[in-house]
């Protein structure tokens, strides 16, 4: 298994310090994008990247670039490329649909990327194996699933090209 970046340089009782400094750090910064807010007389909850996310243009590349701090911490700390994908995929997902106007505001009280990627470092720091092979299992998935969209694109397009060639052929 890789060594996490602390490990090689301080001994194990500071190593769980700053771990676990480093992990209260990031679910600090995860609550302040996601769920700082509350609607009143409700349970529903929203943070910076919502707020964010409405400065038309920029807003939900701000709040991406924000987000990816979690991530590159993750990966300073040594959590697997598995691992890093989903929460690339978090966080990319949450910028793409915040494009999408009044749809991408609302997602922002669904799809909290942050605390999900929060979530995804602790459970590696808690269980490292079942979380590497449930990350794996998603990027295969998405994997596929990518490969099925780019052969339903040329698909696509060859029926097209062959419908345009018959047309002007006239058969």
């Amino acid at each position: 298994m890789k060594k996490h970046y602390y490990s090689e340089h301080t001994s194990n009782a500071t190593n769980r310090i700053q771990l676990e400094e480093s992990k209260e750090k990031l679910t600090r910064l995860a609550w302040l994008m996601d769920s700082t807010f509350r609607i009143p007389g409700t349970e529903i909850r929203f943070g910076f990247d919502g707020l964010i996310g409405m400065i038309p243009g920029i807003g939900d590349a701000v709040g991406a670039v924000i987000s990816s701090h979690i991530l590159t911490q993750a990966a300073y700390m040594g959590v697997p490329k598995s691992i890093l994908l989903k929460m690339a995929f978090n966080i990319g997902l949450d910028a793409i649909l915040g494009i999408i106007p009044v749809f991408g505001d609302i997602s922002d009280f669904v799809w909290k990327a942050n605390q999900r990627n929060v979530k995804l470092l602790s459970d590696y720091l808690e269980q490292p194996e079942k979380t590497v092979i449930h990350s794996r299992l998603f990027v295969g998935i998405l994997g596929l699933l990518v490969f099925g969209v780019v052969a339903l694109i040329g698909l696509l397009g060859f029926l097209m090209m062959r419908w345009f060639w018959f047309s002007v052929q006239g058969n």
